[in-house]
């Protein structure tokens, strides 16, 4: 199982707008700088952020980025599924995808359980334990 870039880019990014503590905000520039993203990239990133209300700008077009709301209340599954709707691990999980086994399959089970410990894993998770687990790595 692999999570694409654009998830993990998001989470380096979004990392970086909540450490920041400048009153402009963050610019794109330099978090793609710091994170040796693409500023092209990071662009299709940003855009996912603030569409999912993760992110804004701080004073119009043209400035800085901060978060929309508290760390410790954006959760890790808030960043993935700014990228991502929903969190399914196996085309069986997923609500449209029909299967002619699925009445006698014991292995979606197993799947379904998978899943729903990944989901809870990324819902117990918050970007406030990502800046406490970067802060106690950097000092």
């Amino acid at each position: 199982m692999k999570f694409n870039t654009r998830i993990r880019y998001g989470l380096r990014a979004i990392l970086e707008i909540a450490l920041d503590e400048s009153e402009s905000g963050v610019f794109q520039k330099d978090i793609a700088k710091r994170q040796k993203i693409s500023v092209k990239y990071l662009d299709n990133i940003i855009a996912a952020l603030k569409t999912s209300g993760l992110i804004v700008n701080k004073r119009g077009r043209k400035s800085g980025y901060i978060l929309s709301r508290k760390p410790v209340d954006i959760k890790i599954l808030d960043i993935h599924n700014a990228f991502e709707p929903g969190f399914v691990i196996v085309d069986c999980l997923s609500g449209n995808y029909v299967c002619d086994l699925s009445k006698q399959c014991c292995v979606r089970d197993f799947w379904l359980g998978l899943n729903n410990v990944i989901i809870n894993y990324f819902e117990s998770y918050t970007l406030e334990d990502l800046i406490k687990e970067h802060r106690s790595k950097s000092s």
